[in-house]
């Protein structure tokens, strides 16, 4: 593995921990969150911060099919 790939090996182990703050989905795993939920966000706006970027970066790995990035973190 190069130095460039460790970064986003522990954004991605971080990402697999975090559970959803608040709302329906209130602590699940992010990457466990519906599609339509995270449809509905990338529509209505993600909220800010860390947890709009991950939510974001949960979005576009369901979007475009590389779900199974998290099945080694499950």
């Amino acid at each position: 593995m190069n130095e460039n790939t460790r970064p986003e090996k522990e954004a991605l182990i971080e990402l697999s921990k975090m559970r959803m703050p608040f709302g329906k989905y209130k602590d699940r795993l992010l990457i466990d969150l519906p599609e339509p939920y995270l449809v509905w966000f990338s529509r209505q706006g993600f909220p800010k911060g860390k947890l709009g970027g991950m939510l974001q970066t949960v979005y576009e790995i369901k979007l475009n099919g590389l779900e199974y990035l998290f099945n080694p973190l499950r």
